[in-house]
């Protein structure tokens, strides 16, 4: 059982839109095919990935530094215990050989593209969908059978007004979800008040609007929105401050009473640490929106659960980011709290499988085996392109 080859693409989202801080015109990935020397129904087992959504491609840390680790390790070095398996967690230790702790950025993604992809074949090997292999392995045989999930827009992009803005979300409501989040601090906080307010009345409560400042606002702006937002009781209020000012985080939580959630941009289980120990986090109400295609992959991600769970917080505060596939079988196999959707932005990687119906705001894990990519035909497109 060997990795007989690893490629790796580099992707565009081709978008206008943008949030408080990024332009997504010029924002690209990494798409990642870990192909294999197994076979399955007369064709080799492939297992493919990429680093989620929202910061760059990673092609040279990829192809210069990781993927020459892999394919010169022993193959035995790359398997199970029992050598039925690759081992995605020993594959991860092998990829961040003489690597430095710490400056957990660029390098936790290009890890986390082949994580996913590696994660992808061994459920592929095993026969199962990636939260099922996850349920039987990790979690005693328990999973979610449907997932709360809710989609994510609003975003800022040239001539959008109000009209359109609702038009945006009323298409939502059509499409099964019942909870959104939109993007705030990429204008005025009288403007963002009135976009609030238009989004809430078509959802009939606050409490099933999110907001998102994506870490743009210092500690008194960040205090100035939290006074004018406490009265909407919003689903949360999210990345007030940059991820890393723990004290941003911290001052805020005593002053705002509703829910915070940030993490999306912490990219190791250190930084998720920091942020329970030093940013004010309540663990009744707070979300943590850690991403594995971003942080390292899975293998850093349970490291994190198990983190938390020390530290008295259950995996329903989990909340991933990334809108995709990978995200929503761990929110099933692992039993989050829920998963973020792109159900139109960030194409082709935003959004579930084609044949993944959302409910009552909760979406049904997919029965495909594997994630599921090879379900999103506009995805799978770009991967039939290196394969």
């Amino acid at each position: 059982m060997r990795i007989v080859e690893i490629k790796e693409k580099k992707v565009g989202f081709h978008t206008s839109i943008r949030n408080s801080v990024v332009d997504f015109s010029e924002v690209t990935g990494s798409i990642v095919a870990v192909i294999t020397d197994v076979q399955k129904d007369g064709q080799p087992v492939v297992g493919l990935g990429f680093n989620s959504i929202g910061r760059y491609a990673q092609s040279e840390i990829i192809l210069n530094r990781l993927v020459p680790r892999i394919m010169r390790a022993s193959p035995e070095d790359l398997l199970n215990q029992e050598q039925t398996n690759f081992d995605p967690v020993k594959i991860s230790g092998i990829m961040m050989k003489n690597e430095k702790p710490g400056g957990h950025g660029d390098r936790a993604h290009a890890v986390g593209a082949i994580e996913m992809a590696l994660w992808d074949a061994v459920a592929k090997i095993e026969g199962k969908p990636l939260w099922k292999h996850l349920s039987d392995k990790y979690n005693g045989g328990a999973y979610d059978e449907k997932i709360f999930t809710y989609a994510a827009g609003g975003y800022y992009y040239p001539g959008k007004g109000i009209d359109a803005l609702k038009n945006e979300i009323k298409s939502y409501l059509d499409r099964g979800f019942t909870k959104v989040k939109m993007k705030i601090a990429g204008t005025s906080l009288k403007e963002d008040l009135e976009r609030i307010e238009a989004v809430i009345h078509i959802l009939g409560n606050g409490s099933h609007v999110g907001v998102d400042a994506n870490g743009k606002l210092g500690l008194r702006e960040a205090l100035e929105y939290a006074y004018a937002l406490k009265d909407y009781n919003l689903m949360w209020y999210e990345e007030p401050g940059d991820p890393l000012d723990y004290r941003l985080n911290a001052v805020l939580a005593e002053e705002y009473p509703g829910a915070i959630a940030t993490g999306e941009n912490l990219f190791s289980m250190q930084d998720i640490r920091n942020l329970l120990r030093y940013g004010g986090m309540r663990s009744d109400r707070d979300i943590v929106q850690m991403d594995c295609g971003l942080a390292y992959g899975l293998t850093e991600y349970m490291k994190t659960l198990k983190m938390m769970d020390s530290l008295g917080w259950t995996p329903r505060r989990c909340v991933p980011h990334g809108g995709h596939q990978f995200c929503l079988n761990i929110a099933a196999g692992l039993q989050l709290g829920g998963n973020e959707c792109y159900p139109d932005v960030f194409q082709p990687f935003g959004g579930f499988g084609d044949g993944v119906e959302i409910e009552n705001g909760y979406a049904k894990p997919s029965m495909a085996i594997g994630i599921g990519i090879e379900e999103k035909e506009n995805l799978y497109k770009e991967f039939k392109k290196i394969l």
